[in-house]
């Protein structure tokens, strides 16, 4: 996920490029930079790191004009170099591009391009639209038209912003699947790929929609559907206070990244899934050939959150890869002369990818010979580079030290390797079309659990009062169930528990009586039924018991006192939605309780340190 910025206008350009990015540098911040065209060319400054450099960087030598874009990256494809930073150039350096999103065919494209003598500067799939403009431009003259046409030839997603030195004053910008937002103002016109950027400058703003195209000039704004035609329609005018809009109008980060999950999953999945055929791509983790047939165990080291999502993939890996796989807090791993050699595929994972535990753990199994493969959110961190190889998670940046979309994009990496194991070794895959159409249409479903917020936020006022509370499930409900208890405690400071529900009559029953909450979840055929005798043992002494189910049990939901429903899909897709309700649950007893919800005390967002 990266920043977008455009001006054009009468001022300097380079002052609002630099306050808009400035407003979405939570976006991206491995590297930034800006363009500005005059009739004289085009003038690019970007740089390696945070915004502060470039800032340095202009105030050492400014650019003058007054149409621009700028750009705040969260690299994607290759490393965070200034040589990979945007805005790209054509061969001519006569036009430049900024692009937030993912051009899934560039490998291709790129070859096509070079073919026909055109010399690429970086490593990024943005830069092939650069080239791609410039064919298109050479033979139209017309900087609209020219893009219009290059997004003919790409798959994926963008959110794209254009300049020209032939059109000095005009900026040309389109969206698919990738937010960007007009602002109308004063004798300037705007673009940016969120409002907060906007608002020192206008309330009056457009969100484009998928499929469109914009020109702005410092006259006017005007928006372009697919055929062409001029879209019309009333603008919005936004009212926000300050610190809200650097959050999107949300009242916190971690509810922003919640309902910023479909989105997440949906860049996880692009480009790696051909449901159709039933079948998953994890090339980019370039694999030696005969490795993964040549594998006898797989161990996955995490902490936190991270723990949580490798226990789900272990399961699945041994459930379809039919390897030997396991799940080992990172923290412990290196302390306890573990069994990994030569046949083991040691995965660490870490949203960060900086977090010692975790990096310690990978330097242990690659120093008994064992494969590895960092599992992050972060291309050019420390897993990234150290692992070996490295498949990225693309949930953006996310700002809570509470992990949400996180985490449910780690469940859905680990899903996909599962299935890659199994289908490099010729393992069965999971049968039928429902299962590919449900993998297929994760956002979507996210999307419907999150439909449900306002009753969870009703009910969880409820928990506001309690000091205990105790989570249960069996099979992979049970990592959720621990993950479910990590969000309650980590940012509401309760007591929470999770347990494997059948765990609770040795022991755990003690601490049952009445009232006392219990969240269960349900939500895997296998084991239903022992799942329910476990709550109706939790029921007779007195519990009050919350509920994840699947839609249309009415069964389960009759012997709860309260419960939620997720959409009825395949057992080994559930933990990604069923974690839903439970980060939200805890979201809105955080708030009750009134605590800082974003920066739980004692907690920092990446644990570099052991």
């Amino acid at each position: 996920m990266c920043g977008i910025v455009g001006y054009a206008g009468s001022g300097e350009a380079q002052r609002f490029l630099l306050e808009g990015l400035e407003k979405l540098e939570y976006r991206g911040y491995d590297s930034a930079g800006l363009a500005i065209s005059s009739q004289s060319g085009v003038i690019v400054r970007k740089t390696a790191g945070r915004l502060e450099r470039l800032a340095a960087e202009l105030g050492a030598r400014p650019v003058t004009g007054i149409t621009g874009i700028g750009h705040t990256r969260w690299a994607t494809h290759g490393e965070p170099t200034t040589s990979n930073a945007h805005p790209h150039l054509d061969c001519d350096e006569e036009l430049a591009v900024v692009h937030n999103g993912i051009i899934e065919n560039h490998a291709a494209l790129r070859d096509e391009l070079k073919s026909r003598g055109h010399v690429f500067r970086s490593a990024t799939d943005t830069e092939v639209l650069a080239h791609l403009v410039e064919e298109s431009y050479a033979r139209c003259g017309d900087l609209q038209m020219a893009l219009a046409a290059a997004l003919e030839k790409v798959r994926g997603a963008y959110a794209i912003a254009v300049i020209s030195r032939r059109e000095p004053g005009k900026i040309v910008a389109a969206r698919l699947s990738c937010p960007l937002v007009l602002g109308f103002g004063d004798g300037e016109n705007l673009l940016a790929s969120d409002i907060p950027a906007l608002l020192a400058r206008t309330r009056r703003i457009q969100p484009m929609k998928d499929g469109e195209l914009a020109v702005l000039t410092c006259e006017r704004a005007d928006i372009f559907d697919r055929e062409g035609r001029t879209v019309t329609r009333s603008n919005l005018v936004v009212d926000w206070e300050p610190g809200a809009a650097d959050r999107g109008g949300y009242p916190h980060f971690m509810l922003k990244e919640i309902e910023e999950q479909p989105r997440a999953l949906a860049d996880t999945l692009r480009g790696r899934l051909d449901a159709a055929r039933g079948r998953v791509n994890l090339d980019e983790a370039l694999w030696e050939p005969g490795e993964i047939q040549a594998l006898r165990q797989v161990r996955l080291v995490a902490c936190g959150t991270a723990y949580h999502a490798a226990l789900i993939g272990a399961e699945l890996i041994e459930r379809w890869a039919r390897l030997p796989a396991r799940a080992e807090l990172a923290s412990e791993f290196r302390y306890r002369d573990p069994l990994v050699d030569s046949g083991t595929l040691l995965v660490a994972v870490s949203q960060s990818g900086e977090t010692a535990d975790t990096l310690a753990a990978l330097a242990e199994g690659k120093r008994r010979g064992a494969g590895t493969l960092g599992v992050t959110n972060v291309l050019g961190s420390t897993l990234a580079r150290e692992g070996g190889r490295s498949l990225l998670t693309r949930a953006g940046p996310e700002i809570a030290v509470a992990s949400t979309k996180a985490y449910t994009t780690q469940v859905l990496v680990l899903t996909l390797l599962a299935l890659y194991l199994a289908q490099e070794r010729g393992r069965p895959l999971p049968a039928g079309g429902d299962f590919w159409r449900e993998l297929r249409g994760l956002p979507e479903l996210a999307t419907k659990v999150l439909a449900g917020a306002e009753a969870i936020r009703r009910e969880a006022l409820a928990f506001a009062a309690w000091s205990d509370v105790f989570f249960i499930g069996r099979g992979t409900d049970y990592p959720v169930a621990q993950e479910g208890q990590l969000k309650l405690k980590e940012i509401s400071y309760l007591h929470a528990e999770a347990y494997a529900a059948g765990e609770l009559k040795h022991g755990t029953l003690a601490l049952i009586e009445n009232g006392v909450p219990v969240v269960a979840l349900v939500t895997q055929r296998a084991v239903r039924e022992k799942t329910l005798s476990n709550i109706l043992e939790v029921k007779a002494r007195g519990a009050r018991v919350y509920g994840v189910i699947r839609e249309n049990d009415a069964e389960a939901a009759g012997i709860m006192d309260w419960s939620v429903s997720i959409p009825a899909v395949s057992d080994a897709l559930t933990p990604a939605l069923a974690v839903i309700p439970l980060q939200l649950l805890a979201y809105h007893a955080a708030v009750a309780r009134g605590c800082d919800v974003d920066k739980p005390r004692n907690l920092a967002k990446s644990v570099t340190v052991e």
